[in-house]
C-alpha cells in the first residue's frame, strides 16, 4: 500500500459509498482501543495507554498481518485526513477565554515563549540527530504545544507521512505516561506550592486528562491551575499551525505555488481557521456549558478512529529505522521543556 499523505488540498468532507468500508474499518479498530483501554482500566486499576494510542498499535498490527485492499483506501484516507481536521476544530469549543485570562499578564506572556523555544529547541535537536524535516517538526511541536493534538493538527499541513505522525504520536505517548508518574514525585522534592505544581504541571506533561492524572494526587488546586495553563498551551496550536503554514517551504499549500498567487484559503487550512473561531464562540458565551463535554467526548472518538486510519498505514520496517533517533529527540526534547518550565517557576518567584 502506497504511503498514505495527510494533505490539506482537495477538501471533500463527504462521507461516499466508496469510503464506507475504509471508515467503517477505522471505526471498528477505535472501538477495539476504547475495550482495550477499559480492560486496562478495570485489571490495572488505570488506563495507563490511552485509546489513541492503543488504536495505532491495533491499526499496526492489522497493517501487518493484512494489507487492506483498494476498495478500503479511499475511506481510510477520508478518516486520516478530513475526520482528524473535524477533531481539531470541535477541540476549540472546549477552550473559554475567560478562564486563560484569569492566569495573569506574566504567565500569559510566559506560555507563548516557553513554547516557541521548547518547538526550536526540539526541532534543533531533531534535525541534529538527522532525523527527516517533518518528522522533527511533528515531534517539536507535540512536545512543545499539546501531545497528540498538536502533531494530528500539524502533519496535514507540513504533508506528513502517515508513517511519521504514528511514529511521532507512539514515541510521544510513551514519554507522557513517564512524565504523569514521575512529575508527583517532583512537587515534594522541589519544595513547590499547589499553585507552582499545578503551573509546572500544565507546562509540560501533553493531554489535559494526564495533567489532571498528574496534578490531583498532589491537590485539587494544582489540578485546576495545571488545567488552565495546559489550555493556554493548547490554544497556541492555532497561531504555531498558521505560522507553519505561511512559511513552511514543503507545506502542501505552497509546493508548486508561486508566492504573488498564494491566496489566503491555501495559506490558512481551513480546519484553523474554525478553530479559532470556535475558541471566539465559546469565549463570547454562545457555546451553552452543558455542550463541552459532548465536544470532548465527540472530538475524542473522531481523532481515535482517525489515529486508527493512521495505523492502518504504518511501515513497520520504515519506523524501526528512525526509532532510536525518534526516543531520544523525544527524551531529550522534554526535559529542555521541564528546565523551561521550572525556569518560568523562578522568574515568577513561584519556586
Amino acid at each position: 500500500m502506497a504511503d498514505l499523505v495527510l494533505s490539506q488540498s482537495s477538501f471533500r468532507p463527504r462521507l461516499t459509498w466508496d469510503r464506507l468500508p475504509g471508515v467503517l474499518l477505522c471505526v471498528a479498530i477505535a472501538a477495539s482501543a476504547y475495550a482495550a483501554q477499559a480492560l486496562e482500566a478495570r485489571w490495572l486499576g488505570r488506563a495507563w495507554l490511552e485509546a489513541l494510542v492503543l488504536a495505532i498499535l491495533i491499526g499496526a498490527a492489522v497493517r501487518a498481518a493484512w494489507t487492506p485492499g483498494a476498495r478500503f483506501q479511499a475511506g481510510i484516507a477520508f478518516c486520516a485526513k478530513t475526520v482528524l481536521e473535524v477533531a481539531v476544530v470541535l477541540l476549540g469549543a472546549t477552550i473559554s477565554g475567560s478562564a486563560i485570562l484569569r492566569l495573569g499578564p506574566a504567565l500569559l506572556v510566559g506560555v507563548p515563549a516557553v513554547v516557541a523555544a521548547a518547538i526550536v529547541a526540539s526541532y534543533g535537536l531533531g534535525r541534529l540527530l538527522r532525523m527527516p524535516h517533518k518528522m522533527a517538526l511533528l515531534i517539536a511541536c507535540g512536545n512543545a504545544i499539546c501531545g497528540n493534538s498538536a502533531i494530528a493538527a500539524i502533519a496535514p499541513v507540513i504533508d506528513a507521512d502517515g508513517d511519521d505522525v504514528a511514529a511521532s504520536i507512539a514515541f510521544t505517548a510513551v514519554l507522557g505516561v513517564v512524565v504523569v508518574l514521575l512529575l508527583p514525585m517532583l512537587s515534594g522534592l522541589l519544595g513547590l506550592s499547589p499553585h507552582a505544581f499545578g503551573v509546572l504541571a500544565g507546562l509540560t506533561v501533553y493531554a489535559v486528562p494526564q495533567v489532571l492524572a498528574a496534578t490531583a494526587p498532589v491537590s485539587s488546586l494544582s489540578a485546576q491551575v495545571g488545567a488552565v495553563v495546559k489550555l493556554v498551551r493548547v490554544l497556541m496550536l492555532g497561531p504555531v499551525v498558521l505560522a507553519i503554514s505561511c512559511t513552511n517551504p514543503q507545506s502542501g499549500a505552497r509546493r508548486g505555488a508561486k508566492r504573488p498567487a498564494a491566496r489566503l484559503h491555501q495559506l490558512v487550512p481551513w480546519f484553523i481557521v474554525a478553530f479559532l473561531a470556535l475558541i471566539a464562540v465559546r469565549s463570547a458565551g454562545f457555546v451553552p456549558s452543558d455542550l463541552v463535554a459532548p465536544a470532548s467526548t465527540v472530538t475524542g472518538w473522531l481523532t481515535v478512529v482517525a489515529m486508527a486510519a493512521l495505523g492502518l498505514a504504518v511501515d513497520l520496517p520504515a519506523m524501526a529505522k528512525v526509532g532510536p533517533r525518534a526516543a531520544a529527540t523525544v527524551t531529550l526534547s522534554l526535559v529542555f521543556l521541564g528546565a523551561l518550565a521550572f525556569g518560568v517557576l523562578k522568574v515568577l518567584g513561584l519556586a
